[in-house]
C-alpha cells in the first residue's frame, strides 16, 4: 500500500482531496493518506480531512516543507491547490513522485503543442492559475483542459500522466466551464493514482 501526502491551501474547496479520499475508501486506489498538509489553517479542505480522521500538518513556510516530507516519506505527493512554490530541493528529493494538476494542456516536449479533439492547438496556460487560465480558454480556444504531470524544475512542465478536455459552450462563464472541467480533473486524479499505486 502506497503512502500519499496531499498538499492543499485555501485556494479552492478541496474537491481533489475528496476525490482521492473517496478513491481510497472505494478501494480504487491502493494507498493511505499519511498526512494532509496545508499552508494555512483556513483551508476548506481541512474540514474534509477532519471528517475522515486524516492526520493534518500545517506548514506555512515553504522552507519547512522538505523536512516534513522527509519525515513522512510518502510514495507520492499530490498537489491539490497548494499555492506555495515547491522548491528545487523538494523536487530533487522526490523525483517522479510529486503530482501536479495544471489548468492547461502541457505538451510532451518543451517545444510541442497538444491538439484539441477538433485538431486545433490547445493552450498550455503556462504560468497561469486556475481562474485566469479558464478565462484564457474562454477568450482564445474551443476547448478547456487540464493535465496531471510529475513536477519538475522546469516551470509548469514535466512528464504528463493524463489530460482532460472540455468543450467550451457559447454560454459558458468561467464558473460554468470550470465546474465541468473540475469533475473531469477529480476523476483523472483518481485514475492516475489507481495506476501508480497498483
Amino acid at each position: 500500500m502506497k503512502k500519499l501526502v496531499v498538499l492543499i491551501s485555501n485556494k479552492g474547496t478541496g474537491t481533489n482531496l475528496q476525490a482521492i479520499i473517496d478513491g481510497i475508501e472505494n478501494e480504487k486506489i491502493n494507498a493511505e493518506i499519511v498526512a494532509v498538509i496545508s499552508d494555512t489553517k483556513d483551508s476548506p479542505g481541512l474540514e474534509r480531512a477532519k471528517k475522515h480522521k486524516l492526520p493534518i500538518e500545517i506548514c506555512p513556510k515553504k522552507e519547512n516543507l522538505l523536512p516534513l516530507l522527509q519525515r513522512l516519506n510518502p510514495g507520492y505527493i499530490c498537489l491539490a491547490g497548494w499555492k506555495q512554490i515547491i522548491t528545487d530541493e523538494v523536487i530533487g528529493a522526490f523525483p517522479q513522485r510529486i503530482l501536479n494538476l495544471h489548468p492547461g494542456l502541457i505538451p510532451d516536449n518543451i517545444a510541442g503543442v497538444v491538439k484539441n479533439p477538433d485538431n486545433t492547438a490547445a493552450l498550455w496556460n503556462r504560468g497561469k492559475l486556475a481562474e485566469v487560465a479558464i478565462q484564457n480558454f474562454l477568450e482564445h480556444n474551443t476547448y478547456a483542459g487540464s493535465s496531471i504531470h510529475f513536477l519538475t524544475k522546469e516551470f509548469d512542465f514535466g512528464k504528463v500522466l493524463a489530460r482532460a478536455f472540455e468543450k467550451i459552450l457559447p454560454t459558458d462563464t468561467v464558473e460554468s466551464l470550470y465546474t465541468r472541467l473540475k469533475k473531469k480533473e477529480n476523476q483523472m486524479y483518481v485514475e492516475i493514482l489507481a495506476k501508480l499505486c497498483k
